[in-house]
């Protein structure tokens, strides 16, 4: 069993025509990690982009995840794409990567060479937690390919652009569409609801339909209207709010509560 204690293949569950739906984690808590693993989410995604993790503790993370609840997969939103970054947050346990701002087919195909061992990739063999240090190395090379998966942000109107190329890449399994991000690209920070924006939402899906390449978006906000609205629009990978968004909202939301009905 890769990994050694997560038991869900996710690559396999999309590639089935299944839907997901996970979470965002920025804090370095593994008590976090470990409550949000076993409530129930098909994964969690360690983000290393927009926050303090670094590798040790990411790896700590992925071990509370999937100690809490081995059907949660643990996946890592990373820095950037290149192979030396990608190949530690692999070895340290992470079952998928999310990799950021690939805006053209070459750095879509850099992703995967990084992620996948040969001869679909290039990615280094060593002893480490990904193989057990070592004790099940042959097993977990020989079965990392398959039970990777390979995803990648739509996060750019350079990304839009070049979407048919880039999804055109063998080995992409899913894209992520970052709406802030994308939506700051087109000149229209956070306006999801503009015609340009639903335009380019529309455009991603299209695309995903016509490379069978899985379609997935984060819903920032934890609106469970909005994911299901989101899951009835075609995606089926959706990653569900994060850590310190759902704790601000709880306590905005109660304190608020609270005061008014002391004031009432």
């Amino acid at each position: 069993m890769l990994r050694g204690d997560c038991i869900k293949n996710l690559r396999q569950v999309l590639q089935k025509g299944g839907y997901v739906v996970g979470s965002w984690i920025n804090t370095c808590s593994p008590i976090v990690a470990e409550l949000m693993a076993a409530t129930g989410f098909d994964f969690l995604t360690v983000d290393v982009e927009h926050s303090a993790v670094d590798v040790p503790q990411a790896q700590v993370l992925f071990q509370a995840i999937c100690a809490s609840n081995p059907d949660c997969v643990p996946l890592v939103r990373l820095p950037g794409h290149d192979y030396a970054t990608t190949k530690r947050y692999l070895d340290a346990g992470a079952m998928g990567v999310i990799a950021p701002l690939v805006n053209t087919a070459e750095l879509a195909s850099e992703v995967v060479l990084a992620a996948k061992y040969p001869p679909q990739g290039a990615r280094g063999v060593g002893f480490c937690r990904a193989n057990m240090y070592g004790m099940h190395l042959k097993e977990a090379v020989a079965s990392a390919n398959e039970q990777t998966l390979v995803c990648i942000q739509i996060e750019h109107i350079d990304c839009m652009r070049n979407i048919d190329e880039i999804l055109s890449v063998p080995g992409i399994d899913a894209v992520f569409i970052g709406p802030y991000d994308l939506s700051a690209s087109m000149g229209i920070t956070e306006q999801f609801g503009h015609p340009d924006m639903v335009d380019a939402e529309k455009r991603v899906l299209d695309a995903c339909w016509k490379h069978n390449v899985v379609p997935g978006i984060h819903v920032i906000q934890p609106s469970t209207d909005e994911v299901v609205q989101r899951f009835q629009q075609g995606y089926r990978l959706i990653a569900y709010s994060l850590d310190i968004t759902m704790l601000t909202h709880t306590c905005q939301a109660g304190l608020t509560e609270i005061h008014q009905r002391l004031h009432t």
